[in-house]
């Protein structure tokens, strides 16, 4: 019996007519090809990121019902379903660590750092006017966006979870999409600073996930008990919720201030449990702390070059790196960037690097390639699941082009994916065994109508906020 081929699902053609002002309900979870199923990717440059399998120039990755059952040259599986890998680089899927999808719709009315129209003045001001259906919308924008380039995990970093309602509605968004993720239940962005956070909201919606989809898991994110554009919260604030997030066995997410690795040493706060974002103006003694704690750290290279590096300091990778720090990749927000380029996040990273060491530290594609993809699966503890194309795990994975004309001809395919790839060289995307792109084309997600229900709603919120 002969081999057969995968063929993509065509995304819905039919015009769809819409009236100014009138909001549209979204398209279906993704099916059809999405489906799980057994196929093997045939002939492709696969880059595992798994020390044992290392890079194989020419190979196959079998996947059964979600599972990487194996990775090798010329698999024996004559009757399996085949997808051509020739002339692919064939990697991991990307997971990005900390991304505030709320208010990627906000990408409209963010102006850079000016100070009427910046990222926090916005955010401030209209996140108290998102319906539950903004978020749903905003969220699912950003998701597409993202897993058109790449990003098979997110750690939905939610500052703007005004109920528990508002939390079912970024679910939802997740579950829709199809992705791999973790939902970092916060605050609203009006709530006051000697309030605490809705412990029991979380607690619910705990419950909720933990009867919902096995691809998403739940943390929390709090806020900053120093200096801050939204204010400093108390520190006994901080605590309450610290107490009531432990109890409930969940992971803590929060942003990073200079000062603040001593702040939450004296307390007790940190911890395994806890990850930190933004690695700038952390002193020596500080680092050391981290690496004894085993608290991690994500490090967001274009936000914190476009915005923070002024105010914070230069981007520490290399100093947490070398004092043993887990690291990690994230977006932080596609409307302050005005995009979620995966690419972009490494090179930016590359680029500081090089400013402040050039040469003399290298930092190479593939260490890149694993801080974006391995390293991001061990700051969320999910590194048993995913990040490397190694049998047993699930398989989460990126076929990339290597012929077209902006990153062709490769020869080595890490230099080509960090120095020349943009998500349009993204030709497939898996995330646990399931074809969510084909052929640069979503297989069940209508992106259209995403991004119109995305505009009709930040339109919405531009009106309501005057």
């Amino acid at each position: 019996m002969s081999a057969t081929t995968i063929e993509p699902t065509a995304a819905r053609a039919e015009n769809l007519v819409r009236q100014p002002g009138q909001l549209q309900q979204s398209a279906p979870s993704p099916s059809g090809a999405s489906r799980r199923g057994e196929f093997v990717i045939r002939g492709g440059h696969v880059l595992t990121m798994d020390d044992s399998l290392g890079n194989l120039p020419c190979a196959d990755v079998h996947v059964r019902d979600g599972q990487i059952i194996a990775v090798g040259v010329a698999l024996a599986l004559p009757n399996v379903m085949e997808m051509d890998g020739r002339d692919m680089i064939v990697l991991p899927g990307f997971v990005d660590t900390h991304w505030h999808l709320w208010n990627s719709s906000l990408r409209a009315l963010v102006r850079g750092d000016d100070p009427k129209h910046g990222y926090f003045p916005v955010t401030l001001k209209v996140g108290p006017l998102f319906t539950p259906e903004d978020s749903y919308r905003s969220v699912r924008l950003g998701l597409t966006e993202g897993l058109a380039s790449g990003i098979t995990t997110v750690h939905n970093w939610s500052h703007n979870t005004r109920t528990p309602a508002h939390a079912d509605a970024e679910l939802r968004a997740l579950r829709d999409t199809g992705v791999r993720a973790r939902f970092s239940y916060g605050w609203g962005q009006d709530l006051r600073l000697s309030q605490t956070m809705d412990l029991d909201g979380l607690a619910g919606t705990q419950r909720d996930v933990l009867a919902g989809d096995d691809l998403i898991t739940l943390g929390a994110a709090v806020r900053t008990p120093l200096s801050n554009p939204r204010g400093a919260v108390p520190i006994e604030v901080v605590m309450a919720e610290y107490e009531g997030i432990r109890q409930l066995g969940l992971p803590i997410t929060m942003h990073a201030r200079p000062g603040i690795v001593s702040v939450l040493e004296k307390h007790g706060l940190l911890g395994p449990d806890v990850q930190l974002v933004h690695p700038q103006g952390i002193s020596l003694e500080e680092r050391k702390i981290m690496a004894a704690r085993r608290t991690t750290m994500s490090c967001s290279p274009v936000i914190e070059l476009l915005y923070a590096q002024a105010t914070r300091g230069e981007i520490q990778f290399q100093e947490l790196l070398e004092n043993g720090v887990q690291l990690s990749l994230s977006v932080d927000s596609s409307s302050a960037s005005a995009n979620a380029d995966f690419f972009n996040c490494m090179r930016a990273l590359l680029w500081s690097h090089k400013q402040r060491f050039g040469s003399s530290i290298p930092l190479t594609a593939q260490r890149l390639l694993e801080l974006a993809t391995i390293d991001g699966a061990r700051d969320l503890g999910i590194d048993g699941e995913v990040g490397s194309l190694t049998p047993g795990k699930r398989a989460d994975i990126l076929l990339v082009r290597a012929t077209d004309p902006n990153i062709g001809p490769v020869i080595d395919p890490a230099f080509a994916l960090v120095y020349s790839a943009q998500p349009s060289n993204i030709d497939t995307v898996i995330v646990d065994g399931k074809v969510l792109l084909r052929k640069g084309r979503f297989t069940g997600l209508d992106s259209e109508q995403v991004m119109w229900d995305a505009t009709e709603s930040v339109r919405g919120l531009a009106a309501r906020a005057k």
